[in-house]
């Protein structure tokens, strides 16, 4: 979810991108990097290998990005829309944000390169680089989610690296097809966000300028987990 009352973030950087970028990392710098992101906080890594026909649609030259996933804080999700939701919902950013540039320079320093993709830049979609991933989907609330959560934010890395464990395949398209049997995001929506066959409306949702996360808080995925969800919609369909 990108919301339009964040703050632009500071350039972090520390190190400069190398001259000739390495392209392959081994495994256990690889597991060396997502394990230094978990202690920063950040929920688990993803991975987007970008297609020629979508670089060509987004008009960009980026091949391979490293999603960092961060979880919202729960007890300000939980907050009435509000300014001071808004601030609080920034400050998170910009501390994430600060982290994800520490990760970039760690990554510059070993040989390749990495630039945190601008999260505020309409002109490229972070959701559609997501799901380039394999690795998330999106929801009827229209929420961006991964297994480790619907309330997760994300910044994003353009590198040279070119052997990252790109997934093939997305296991989680039954999302879609569970959430047409749900629609509690479509009934108790403050704002009515929907039209009459259950179609999100982004012009009336106000998540983007007031912080309202309603649909967050209601989802089963949010209140129950994405494990418990699919164990449940595995048995309605025996």
């Amino acid at each position: 979810m990108r919301f339009r009352y964040h703050q632009p973030i500071p350039n972090f950087y520390k190190i400069e991108n190398p001259h000739h970028p390495k392209t392959t990392i081994s495994a256990d710098f690889l597991n060396e990097f997502n394990e230094l992101a978990i202690e920063y906080q950040f929920e688990g890594l993803s991975y987007s290998k970008l297609t020629d026909e979508f670089k060509n649609e987004w008009d960009i030259d980026w091949d391979n990005i490293i999603i960092l996933k961060y979880k919202m804080s729960d007890e300000i999700l939980k907050m009435e829309p509000s300014k001071e939701k808004c601030k609080l919902m920034d400050e998170e950013f910009q501390e994430v944000g600060a982290k994800s540039f520490k990760l970039a320079d760690i990554l510059r320093q070993n040989g390749f390169r990495a630039d945190l993709i601008n999260p505020l830049d309409d002109r490229v979609s972070l959701r559609a680089i997501a799901l380039q991933s394999n690795d998330a989907v999106i929801t009827r609330s229209n929420m961006c989610m991964f297994k480790e959560g619907l309330n997760l934010g994300f910044f994003m890395i353009h590198t040279s690296i070119e052997n990252l464990p790109f997934k093939k395949e997305n296991d989680m398209l039954w999302v879609e097809d569970y959430c047409s049997t749900c629609g509690v995001c479509i009934d108790r929506c403050p704002e009515s966000a929907f039209d009459e066959d259950g179609k999100f409306l982004r012009k009336l949702c106000t998540a983007h300028r007031e912080g309202c996360s309603r649909c967050i808080d209601l989802c089963p995925f949010y209140k129950r987990g994405y494990e418990k969800v699919k164990k449940r919609y595995s048995r309605m369909k025996k």
